[in-house]
């Protein structure tokens, strides 16, 4: 069941790049990185090419590095994800060419082609995939220095850009400059958005109960320390636990429903490693 959620989240997350790179990208080209960025400018420079032929030579090249590089289950996913934008774009254009923009207002069209891109590359980055190209390029980088995946994908996608300006003039070689910045920045907000947990303190003198639930129901664990209340100089327990978000309402409410005096401090984070969270 697993498995599955995860390929349903790949497919919507590729599925999102397809329509922003296809609708909205390749139209008006502009080129904010990545093979699509790629496709856009040569598919203007050589007619006989289709974008969508161009994106599917490039990947396969690109997923050979990413084997050798990062390892067999994040290529399985990719190449899946890689297949699908691929074929979702060559069936585009079949059923709907496009010839040129849908609006005549670039700045909306550079919204949505921030949008649907950054969501659904975070959506893949997540799920330990991505949708093959850059990306691929971006996550090597990633693994071997110290830049998050925001800045990485800025790097890798600032060199294809430049082209632009070339290819197709002024006007569109900026409006695919701001697209860049803008889509660096949305992915690394919406990659630490879906990555985010609570991390709690609870300061409570029922802590037996509390561990309880949080142990039998939760499937978690916790660390209980010693506390003394510097105003009563009563006795007190802090239980120290993480949990997803989702996980977060029902805790509050349990620990409230047990001990009502209690002090609970939560945060929210996106770095949580260990048992049941990630590793390394």
């Amino acid at each position: 069941m697993q498995t599955i959620m995860k390929y349903l989240k790949i497919t919507i997350g590729t599925l999102m790049i397809t329509f922003g790179v296809y609708l909205f990208k390749i139209p008006n080209g502009f080129s904010t990185g990545g093979v699509s960025g790629i496709a856009t400018v040569l598919g203007k420079a050589i007619s006989s090419v289709t974008p969508g032929m161009l994106i599917t030579i490039i990947n396969l090249l690109l997923l050979i590095i990413g084997l050798l590089f990062l390892g067999t289950s994040f290529v399985v996913y990719t190449a899946y994800s890689s297949i699908l934008f691929s074929l979702s774009m060559w069936v585009l254009e079949i059923l709907l060419p496009i010839t040129k923009p849908l609006t005549d207002q670039p700045l909306l069209e550079l919204a949505y082609a921030i949008l649907l891109t950054a969501f659904g590359s975070a959506i893949l980055f997540h799920c330990n995939a991505s949708s093959g190209g850059t990306d691929i390029v971006a996550l090597i980088l990633k693994k071997y220095t110290k830049l998050d995946v925001g800045k990485t994908l800025l790097i890798t996608d600032f060199l294809i850009t430049i082209p632009t300006f070339i290819v197709f003039d002024l006007k569109a070689g900026l409006f695919s400059l701001l697209g860049l910045f803008a889509k660096a920045f949305v992915v690394d907000s919406v990659v630490e958005s879906l990555d985010m947990c609570k991390s709690f303190m609870i300061i409570t003198t029922k802590p037996d109960e509390i561990c309880k639930y949080i142990i039998s129901d939760m499937n978690h664990s916790a660390t209980v320390v010693d506390a003394t209340g510097a105003y009563t100089s009563e006795d007190k327990k802090v239980i120290m636990t993480v949990c997803k978000r989702i996980e977060a309402v029902r805790l509050k409410r349990k620990v409230n429903e047990i001990d009502p005096g209690a002090f609970v401090i939560a945060n929210n984070t996106t770095e949580i490693i260990g048992r049941g969270f990630r590793s390394v």
